[in-house]
């Protein structure tokens, strides 16, 4: 029971996997226009929920909203089941299977047994694909590794239905409804008025008033939580942005490459020019990544060294603000 389907690696699991998926039904979706259409540039935070005894920071959007938007500014429709039952959640997906159609899955990675130790922790909005089953092993289409892998019955039941934030609850996505056509201007026009909006939205806690509050609570927390646990915070941070799907400064590149493709599809040369900018931002999202990594490493000491971040956390929010109302002008 297999699937004929191409594996191609990728920066971020959920653009992968869109992009994945999508190819397979004949749909060429390379990951930036995946990644850019679901609108999955995004920044939110989230002081009053706890990842790994850390104040939540997400640089995307909730797990599933980049193929749903995808899907529906290409004019797609995606089935999305999540199930109580374990059995019945590994039915349906051998059924699919035997239907020909690849599945997109929710998992949770900590006890993914192809994943790096260094990489395994209690983080449930993984995705990956799961094209067949041979001698009792499904097939795995990770699409942040660089090949395929298997997994046993039991291993892919542990990760579907892992516990705690996110819970995948077995979930399962596959497309049902392809487009007949595809308005690219309209769908690239929809899909940037959205991220514009997100990270200009006037709400403290989200987009560069989100950098803003992180900026400011960074100079606070050494004296708020100690030395120790706010350099946890610091290397929370740098882990969000950096190590789990790429985050901060990874997505600013998935999308400046978005960008450019978008303005040569569409015949918007502003796209393209703003997608070198949208790089240099990237750019400093890893400076700051490095500095705050020399930070919790205990490299740099003193007060000012929590300063000197804050400072450039609010020089980063500002180039953005910028940037993103060049962006809703360009379209």
């Amino acid at each position: 029971m297999i699937v004929n389907f191409t594996h191609h690696q990728s920066a971020h699991c959920e653009n992968g996997v869109a992009s994945n998926l999508l190819i397979n039904q004949g749909i060429q979706m390379s990951e930036p226009m995946a990644f850019g259409l679901g609108s999955g540039l995004f920044y939110v935070y989230l002081p009053f929920i706890k990842v790994n005894h850390a104040p939540a920071i997400s640089y995307r959007p909730l797990p599933g909203l980049i193929f749903n938007r995808l899907a529906k500014r290409l004019g797609m429709k995606i089935k999305r089941i999540k199930f109580s039952d374990k059995a019945k959640a590994q039915a349906v997906l051998e059924q699919k299977l035997a239907e020909g159609i690849p599945c997109g899955l929710q998992v949770g990675v900590f006890h993914l047994p192809y994943f790096p130790e260094e990489y395994r922790f209690h983080f449930n909005a993984h995705n990956l694909v799961v094209y067949g089953k041979e001698d009792e092993k499904y097939l795995v289409s990770d699409p942040v590794m660089e090949s395929t892998t298997q997994m046993t019955t039991a291993e892919l039941e542990k990760v579907r239905f892992a516990q705690g934030a996110f819970a995948p609850k077995g979930q399962i996505y596959y497309p049902i409804q392809l487009p007949t056509a595809i308005d690219w201007n309209k769908a690239i026009t929809k899909a940037i008025k959205k991220t514009c909006n997100d990270m200009l939205a006037p709400v403290p806690i989200v987009g560069v008033k989100g950098m803003r509050m992180v900026a400011r609570a960074i100079v606070k927390w050494p004296k708020k939580v100690g030395v120790p646990k706010a350099n946890h915070y610091l290397a929370q941070m740098v882990r969000m942005q950096e190590e789990i799907g790429t985050g901060g400064g990874g997505f600013r590149f998935i999308y400046a490459a978005f960008l450019q493709e978008a303005g040569e599809k569409i015949g918007n040369s502003q796209l393209i020019t703003l997608s070198k900018e949208m790089t240099e931002i990237g750019d400093s999202w890893r400076d700051f990544a490095v500095n705050a990594a020399r930070v919790y490493k205990k490299r740099k000491n003193g007060e000012d060294v929590y300063i000197a971040l804050s400072k450039e956390l609010l020089t980063l929010a500002d180039r953005e603000e910028q940037f993103f109302k060049k962006l809703k002008k360009a379209i």
